[in-house]
């Protein structure tokens, strides 16, 4: 279990954006989740191996098409969208790309583990190949893990640290965990912070065999990248959205999940100043099945009756694997702008489950 306390100075979140089924960029999610729209779509026959043949993708996504052909030729998926979502970010402000690239930007990126489709395509050609060197050299890039992350440093020269943290599910919380730490060390001034997930045959294969007999839910896709800075000092200017309260993490040692996450919530609103009926908006992660189940279980044991809003965006843009708290952070943050000051004060929950029986939760004071 990990506490992640630094201090009375906590971080602050100044920007945010995504790549999701709703589309590219910060706007699109937000109108997406006001609309309460669903993302759902056929997919076309070489990539329905889904449960009904359905997966919320980002629509009509392609890197060369987004980013332009330069520098793309190889670009898997969950790169591109790992680097249409940051630049997006640094985009959406003359601000954000003043202080969110240079010698002292930080960049850490969830992730289950990179794209599972480029791994297998690349092993497969080492076997089918005439020889088993007989591979395309320019693919091998996207084999590890870190490419997303370190495309993103080469597209945006971000120069400070370059972390990819694989944590299934709870691979967004992970990273902003992380983002904390690097600033509260004083390693970055600061730090892109996100996670990405791609859609893909490989993927859905895999997903669907590891949750036979639970019950699959669709696939999601995308990346959401969040800024995030120490508070600036008093009288200086700095566009506030959120305060970052507390992240904790955890494990189910025992693969009781709901026991688990009780304590880590606790853990975060002890660790936060908060009570549990202060919490005004909740954003769970839907994970599908068993574990879905002993999350709400546990945020109904630690919170009892409080009214809060539920913001689970897993509903509308499907089970986006490592990029689901990313999304959910996403969604609190558009939930605040929405209501243009009316929510300001008022405190954000993200919970967290994946069927490998890590745990986490976040709390944010909106703005």
């Amino acid at each position: 279990m990990t506490s992640t306390r630094t201090g009375a100075r906590r971080p602050v979140i100044t920007a945010w954006s995504a790549v999701s089924p709703f589309g590219i960029g910060r706007a699109a999610f937000a109108q997406g989740l006001r609309e309460r729209r669903a993302t759902a779509t056929a997919l076309a026959p070489e990539l329905a191996r889904t449960s009904d043949g359905t997966a919320c993708v980002v629509p009509g996504f392609d890197p060369r098409t987004v980013l332009g052909r330069k520098g793309t030729r190889s670009m898997d998926r969950v790169t591109g969208l790992a680097v249409t979502a940051v630049g997006a970010l640094l985009d959406d402000g003359e601000r954000n790309r003043a202080v969110g690239t240079g010698e002292r930007a930080a960049l850490a990126l969830g992730t289950t583990t990179g794209s599972a489709q480029s791994m297998m395509d690349f092993t497969r050609d080492s076997f089918t190949g005439e020889m088993p060197f007989f591979v395309d050299p320019a693919k091998f890039p996207n084999t590890v893990m870190n490419c997303a992350a370190g495309q993103c440093a080469i597209w945006y020269q971000l120069k400070g640290p370059n972390a990819t943290i694989a944590g299934g599910r709870v691979a967004g919380l992970h990273a902003l965990s992380y983002s904390r730490r690097l600033l509260g060390a004083g390693r970055a001034q600061t730090v892109l912070c996100g996670a990405a997930e791609e859609f893909s045959a490989a993927r859905a294969w895999l997903e669907h065999h590891a949750a036979e007999g639970t019950g699959a839910a669709a696939l999601g896709e995308g990346c959401a990248v969040l800024l995030v800075e120490p508070p600036a000092d008093e009288g200086a200017e700095q566009p506030v959205l959120a305060e970052v309260l507390a992240v904790e993490l955890g494990v189910a040692l025992d693969g009781d999940v709901r026991p688990a996450l009780a304590r880590t919530l606790r853990r975060a609103l002890d660790q936060a100043g908060i009570e549990p009926g202060q919490v005004a908006v909740v954003a769970r992660s839907g994970a599908p099945g068993p574990e879905g189940d002993a999350e709400c279980a546990a945020l109904h044991e630690v919170l009892g009756g409080a009214d809060a809003v539920d913001l689970t965006p897993a509903e509308l843009i499907g089970d986006t694997g490592a990029a689901a708290a990313a999304f959910q952070a996403a969604a609190l943050l558009a939930y605040a702008e929405d209501r243009a000051g009316a929510a300001a004060g008022q405190i954000g929950l993200i919970t967290s489950v994946d069927r490998a029986g890590s745990v986490g939760c976040a709390v944010l004071g909106l703005r």
